[in-house]
């Protein structure tokens, strides 16, 4: 046995039984390794955003970490916008990195690089495996770091010769910490806090605390003391849908987020960041809390959200006879051209018992939130990090999670363009993925950011650089081209119907919406 397979051996014994490659030469032996050992299931991504992608959107829906398989320096990089976004969401990931063989890195081959140095911003745990009879060890320490608490990105670097040496054989996981609990002190102030004050508190929440039933917890609480409960503007999965307690986001724009926070006196976080900004913009505030408003943490990342909420439930004497009735808005298939409005409409309708909803419409979904409120119990992620190409690589490692479950993905045209290459895998693993494309032709968001940013009038150099028209790109050619039959449409009640077929029918579908 070498290295590389007593490596794959050690994946597969400690639960990491997905791996997603774009590998090259120095990862060949992992790859030969790969058809000696059974219980890996090898998913390839055309572009290493693609794999670093898939692996977060797989750990969001499984709760355990995959593997990637990148080639040296490059390839890591091509990746780290992904991990980034991937870091930001606590996600579990085992990244193999190939180095060149020991005695090679001397000799500065064209692809000689510093992998540690680019693996370190992006990841809690990172090692150089010295050689073969170390590597299974790394890889066990590496997927103990994946799955602590909270979760990281553990990056092993594997150079070539540690892969084809002779090693001992597969190494055991240490013994897994138990995971935190919470600080019944934390449980204490925050019910001391809620006793009082009624509507001036604000109870933000994201994380654990956002399954349904830290959700009905939240809500019970809510209903006993009069507090508000809200969402940090992203989170990396939330279950929403009809049954469930439909929470309001700080806004992403400044001007609409402040209004809303300005009359709280305290903040309890739970697993959530005290509101700020997500940009600096001119002589607006980067703290979004009023002046005055005091912040106590219930919980922080790792910690169980849900006991502590039901901790301060009891606290608080809140009961499931405290919750107040929400009152949703109706949904009905709408009709005629195609708005914010009526897109979110017919998505409300049009989401199947728990699907998966990936979002990166950015501007278009901004306004998504309250009529899919309604819509069948589904789950939704997002783009913690902001890094854009999020949505298209996470909904396929979701599908390759939860086979079972619809994805619908929904992406701009400016960001599906970074990971188009997301549609090729997701055909030739037939994932059940629905990629919907808003297609404004322009980078929108950065349209309204000159604006936010005072830059004053853009002209037609700046319109050049946000402007993606001329030419035009089809989504529907660009999807065919990949395996994946697509349709585009000009008014809801062809988005309606492409919806209907899209969700009917088992694999990947893309539908370009026309804006």
């Amino acid at each position: 046995m070498n290295g590389a397979e007593s490596l794959v051996r050690t994946l597969v014994a400690g639960g990491v039984d997905v791996c997603f490659s774009n590998p090259g030469t120095s990862e060949m032996h992992f790859v030969a390794a790969l058809d000696r050992v059974e219980g890996m299931r090898c998913v390839l991504g055309l572009f290493e955003g693609v794999v670093t992608g898939a692996a977060d959107g797989y750990f969001r829906m499984k709760g355990t970490p995959a593997s990637t398989l990148l080639h040296l320096g490059p390839g890591l990089a091509n990746g780290l916008a992904n991990l980034h976004n991937a870091k930001k969401a606590h996600s579990g990931i085992v990244n193999i990195v190939g180095q060149h063989a020991v005695y090679h890195i001397g000799y500065n081959a064209p692809l000689t690089s510093d992998i540690e140095g680019l693996a370190r911003p992006m990841s809690e745990w990172v090692r150089t495996s010295p050689n073969a009879k170390s590597v299974a060890a790394d890889g066990a320490a590496a997927i103990a770091a994946a799955k602590s608490s909270p979760p990281q990105i553990a990056t092993l670097i594997l150079p070539a010769d540690t892969a084809w040496n002779e090693a001992d054989g597969i190494a055991q996981l240490p013994a897994q910490s138990q995971r935190p609990g919470f600080s019944h002190e934390a449980v204490d102030a925050a019910a001391k806090v809620m006793h009082s004050g009624g509507s001036q508190n604000l109870l933000l929440i994201t994380g654990g605390a956002l399954t349904e039933r830290g959700l009905a917890l939240a809500q019970q609480i809510a209903g006993k003391t009069g507090c508000k409960v809200m969402g940090q503007t992203y989170h990396p999965r939330m279950a929403r849908g009809r049954g469930r307690f439909s929470i309001d986001r700080i806004p992403y724009v400044i001007e609409q987020a402040l209004p809303l926070l300005k009359d709280f006196k305290n903040i309890i976080l739970v697993e959530a960041n005290d509101p700020v900004a997500f940009f600096a913009y001119p002589n607006k505030p980067s703290k979004l809390k009023p002046e005055g408003c005091e912040v106590q943490r219930l919980t922080s990342w790792g910690e169980n959200s849900v006991a502590a909420l039901e901790a301060l439930a009891d606290a608080l004497g809140a009961r499931p006879a405290d919750v107040k009735p929400q009152k949703l808005v109706e949904i009905a298939k709408p009709t005629g051209p195609l708005t914010h409005a009526s897109i979110a409409q017919a998505l409300a309708m049009a989401i199947p018992e728990n699907a998966i909803v990936v979002d990166e419409s950015i501007t278009t979904g901004r306004g998504f939130f309250p009529l899919t409120a309604s819509a069948n119990p589904h789950d939704w992620l997002q783009n913690m990090g902001g890094s854009i190409g999020f949505s298209t690589p996470v909904a396929t490692g979701a599908a390759v999670a939860c086979p079972d479950r619809k994805v619908i993905c929904m992406v701009g045209d400016g960001s599906a363009m970074y990971t188009i290459q997301s549609l090729w895998t997701q055909a030739r693993e037939s994932l059940n993925v629905v990629t919907i494309v808003f297609a404004n032709r322009i980078y929108q968001i950065l349209r309204g950011e000159f604006d936010g940013v005072g830059a004053g009038e853009p002209g037609q150099r700046a319109l050049d650089i946000l402007k993606i028209d001329r030419p035009t790109i089809d989504f529907v050619a660009l999807a065919r081209g990949m395996g994946v039959p697509g349709r585009a449409v000009a008014n809801v009640d062809d988005f309606n119907e492409a919806l209907a077929e899209a969700t009917a029918e088992p694999g990947p579908r893309l539908i370009e919406v026309q804006l």
